[in-house]
C-alpha cells in the first residue's frame, strides 16, 4: 500500500498524523508527508482512516 498526500489541498490540520503518526508528519512548512512507503501492512487500517477522515480529501491511497 502507498500512502500519497496532495501539498495543495493539505490545510495542516494535523488529523492523519494525530491518527497515524507513523504514516503521516506535517513538515517544516506544517504540511502532511508521508514519512513509511510502502505503509507496513500494521499501519494500513490507520493510514486508511486518516484518508477517510481528512476535511479536503488530501490523501490519496493506492
Amino acid at each position: 500500500m502507498k500512502a500519497i498526500v496532495d501539498r495543495d489541498a493539505c490545510i495542516s490540520c494535523g488529523l492523519c498524523e494525530s491518527l497515524c503518526p507513523d504514516v503521516f508528519k506535517l513538515d517544516d512548512e506544517n504540511i502532511s508527508v508521508v514519512i513509511a512507503d510502502p505503509v507496513p501492512s500494521e499501519f494500513e487500517a490507520c493510514a486508511e482512516e486518516s484518508k477517510e477522515s481528512c476535511p479536503t480529501n488530501a490523501i490519496f491511497i493506492e
